[in-house]
């Protein structure tokens, strides 16, 4: 990885000059270059004539702008139109001003942004490969100008829960490792956001004007197959080594995809492992308030996807290590999809929900299975908004003495109920997670400080281990490892204020140490291509990208 300034070994002749230097995001510096560089790199006369050498005068400035536009979307398009010009400066401003910032660069923002993609489109980031490309995916990565140790790649078919939002979705890639960068500190330079784009069912897209990706219905069967196929071996080739995350997927083919090319590649879905470990440490921190232990438990998800299985098996994983049989952690877990709960009974279920099919008569709403299986968590991932109703709630207050509520749907719009909801129908007594932020909630005297169970509080470190490590696989375990150790930098002054998470301004911390435990098992188990250090945290810390300037002259 590259020094954790960003700065590299250049001469002045190897660097751009003039207006290619100012279009050169990487390099890019605005009014802050110095008097010296605008002699050496010809940009006298390209620039006001005032030097503003603060990185920090200059990203007050872009702060005090964005706080004057007038809703979130115009934020998230002046976001991108900095990132697009000067990536230094575009970081300094999401490091320092995080809480802020992640909402509108990602979730919920991004959502919204991904069904405006081709109406907002400014300037293309990433790879776009499509179908039309088969046979020639290699040439296409080698147009890619810099050395990627980090994929994050979609078909754009569920984005959120929002749906096939075809190659509108790139959004989401972008916005991901905006976020490693800037939660993990992995070099911009290093990360690579790839859209496949096999065509969309959304026939709304299909007729509109600005849809910017191929106008005709998705690619299935054997042919998708090999496309994928070729992008992961073209991607290998390309970038030894290289990191690949899938995200936002269908079902269909996420669990597909990830078990054929988990043993065979450095992969993971976020989708199932780095949700799946956020919602597990976001468990334990719960049962730190409620006193009682994991094997106790009895988990009812509303939904039966990606998401919900992947929460189900590392739970399960986590049971099984305090003692529990595979068969007794799986039958403490449920699940209640489109039809009803999930039971032996039903002809109807896709391979990745039998583990969980128990034997039981059917149900058909959410609300009896609540009364009648007497969950002690209930964990929302269905993208079904509202579900978690007032009467669903107060089951849930009335079966336990602190329910574990978890709303992980996201965007805004899609969640099944709002943080004040959870509090004030439980009594203030809910130990709640959601998928999107909230403002505090004030109920009976006291603060609640809900934060979300978000997946950049994983995934980040996940990278950032697997990349300074040299992984060759991403493992169960590591996912395990990050949910044991987000859980205990959850703080008691956190937990006291209702938080199962600690503070976002501390992400950088976080994804440090969650970094070094990934590390860690790469290097135990024999995953490692590079030897292991004295001191691991603070190897990854050193490789840490840190987003200031450096001198160019």
């Amino acid at each position: 990885m590259n020094r954790p300034d960003g700065a590299e070994a250049h001469s002045g002749s190897e660097l751009p000059r003039g207006v290619a230097l100012l279009h050169d995001p990487l390099l890019n510096k605005g009014t802050a270059f110095s008097e010296q560089e605008r002699d050496t790199f010809g940009l006298r006369g390209l620039l006001p004539a005032h030097v503003l050498l603060s990185l920090e005068e200059q990203a007050k400035r872009v702060v005090t702008n964005l706080r004057r536009l007038p809703d979130d979307l115009e934020k998230y398009v002046a976001l991108n139109a900095l990132h697009d010009r000067n990536e230094t400066l575009f970081f300094r401003v999401v490091c320092d001003n995080i809480d802020e910032i992640q909402p509108l660069i990602y979730t919920p923002t991004v959502g919204l942004a991904c069904q405006r993609f081709g109406h907002i489109f400014q300037r293309p980031r990433g790879l776009f490969i499509g179908v039309n490309d088969h046979g020639r995916i290699v040439e296409l990565l080698h147009n890619w100008p810099h050395p990627a140790r980090l994929i994050v790649v979609t078909d754009g078919e569920r984005i959120l829960g929002l749906g096939d939002l075809g190659a509108n979705g790139m959004g989401i890639p972008v916005g991901k490792l905006s976020l490693y960068t800037a939660c993990a500190g992995i070099h911009p330079k290093l990360c690579l956001p790839v859209m496949l784009d096999v065509g969309t069912n959304n026939e709304e897209l299909l007729k509109d004007p600005y849809y910017l990706g191929l106008r005709r219905r998705r690619l299935r069967g054997a042919e998708y197959d090999e496309f994928v196929d070729e992008f992961i071996s073209a991607a290998r080739d390309v970038f030894p080594g290289v990191l690949i995350q899938f995200e936002d997927f269908a079902n269909h083919c996420a669990f597909r995809l990830l078990h054929r090319y988990r043993d065979r590649a450095c992969v993971f879905n976020d989708d199932i492992q780095g949700t799946a470990a956020v919602a597990l440490a976001g468990i334990f921190s719960a049962l730190r308030v409620s006193g009682t232990k994991l094997t106790e438990q009895t988990l009812l998800f509303l939904g039966a996807g990606e998401a919900a299985t992947g929460i189900a098996d590392l739970v399960a994983s986590a049971m099984v290590t305090q003692g529990c049989t595979e068969g007794e952690a799986r039958r403490r877990i449920w699940l209640v999809d489109s039809h009803g709960l999930v039971v032996k009974g039903r002809s109807d279920l896709a391979e990745h929900k039998l583990a969980y099919a128990h034997e039981h008569p059917p149900i058909s709403d959410f609300l009896t299975a609540v009364r009648t299986i007497k969950p002690t968590a209930i964990i929302g991932v269905a993208a079904v908004p509202g579900t978690f109703t007032a009467e669903v709630l107060q089951a849930m207050a009335d079966l336990n003495e602190r329910p574990i509520v978890f709303a992980l749907s996201n965007p805004t719009s899609r969640s099944e109920c709002t943080a004040e909801e959870a509090y004030r129908h439980t009594g203030g007594r809910a130990l709640f997670a959601c998928g999107s932020p909230y403002e505090p909630v004030k109920l009976g005297g006291r603060i609640f400080v809900a934060r979300q169970g978000n997946n950049s509080y994983i995934f980040p470190g996940v990278g950032l281990g697997a990349i300074t490590s040299g992984a060759r696989h991403i493992t169960d375990e590591m996912f395990m490892r990050a949910a044991l150790k987000l859980a205990q930098l959850v703080r008691d002054s956190d937990l006291e204020q209702g938080s199962l998470y600690p503070a976002l301004t501390r992400i950088r911390e976080v994804s440090a140490h969650i970094a070094a435990e990934v590390a860690q098992v790469a290097y135990d188990r024999g995953l490692a291509t590079d030897c292991a250090p004295d001191d691991v945290l603070g190897h990854v810390r050193s490789h840490m990208y840190e987003p200031n300037y450096c001198s160019l002259a």
